[in-house]
């Protein structure tokens, strides 16, 4: 298998996400990760599953979801994800559930991978990635399971096929000629989405030294991706850096 920094380009991937997290501030979050990456839209952010059934009975959502993003721990117990898993597939056919986590549990990894999840991350593994690891989610075969790294020891030890062939999540790309000083500019710039004078307040810099590591960071990513095409024209610098900070290396998926 060979390995590629990209999947199909933008306009080749067009997913329909729905958010069920009880923490407000994590919802709110991976809305605003995937809201950047033109891959995905999310349709729909819910506290709980409950909200989220009622709204598709009620015939709520204008796209219906093709994944639906679950955080595990909402469920009180293991036996609740698999059921939880269960419904949302009755409710959907073919829908792809990713799980997301705070912390690894072998009970909660199982169930997911035995109730027909696509896939099992943690929070931590994830975090500013999850458009790419959705993304990636959307190319895998129907009994592939992915996992993030954090719960690869975990997962080596539970008895289940989809978990003993499971595919890890890729790394994020690294990019070692960008000093710790100006990765974090471009992130608080191009990730969170921070005005040139928020990023200077919150590293005790003047904006003329921001917008320096800024220009720098560009030719930096500029010069690793110069046979870049899937990007479309219209994209500003800004959007196009956001795109590459979060990518993963992404495996080719056969």
């Amino acid at each position: 298998m060979t390995t590629k920094d990209s999947l199909p380009g933008i306009g080749a991937i067009d997913l329909n996400v729905a958010v069920i997290d009880s923490d407000f501030y994590a919802r709110h979050a991976i809305n605003a990760y995937l809201a950047w990456d033109r891959r995905t839209r999310v349709v729909g952010k819910f506290a709980r599953l409950d909200e989220f059934h009622a709204a598709l009975r009620a015939g709520a959502f204008k796209a219906q979801p093709r994944i639906v993003v679950v955080d595990a721990s909402d469920s009180a117990t293991a036996e609740h994800l698999r059921l939880a898993i269960d419904k949302l597939q009755a409710a959907i056919p073919g829908i792809d559930i990713v799980c997301l986590a705070p912390f690894a549990d072998g009970d909660y990894l199982f169930a997911a991978a035995a109730g027909g999840a696509k896939a099992y991350l943690l929070k931590a593994d994830t975090r500013i990635h999850i458009a790419w690891a959705l993304c990636h989610v959307a190319q895998l075969a129907s009994d592939d399971f992915l996992i993030s790294a954090g719960l690869a020891d975990v997962a080596a030890k539970l008895r289940h096929a989809r978990l003993r062939k499971a595919r890890s999540l890729a790394q994020p790309r690294l990019y070692k000629d960008m000093t710790p000083r100006i990765r974090q500019a471009i992130e608080l710039y191009a990730v969170e989405g921070m005005p040139q004078k928020l990023v200077a307040h919150e590293m005790g810099i003047e904006v003329d030294t921001v917008r320096d590591y800024i220009r720098q960071a560009y030719d930096i990513l500029d010069a690793l991706h110069p046979d870049d095409t899937d990007y479309p024209l219209d994209m500003h610098r800004q959007e196009i850096a956001f795109m590459r900070i979060t990518a993963l290396a992404i495996p080719d998926v056969e």
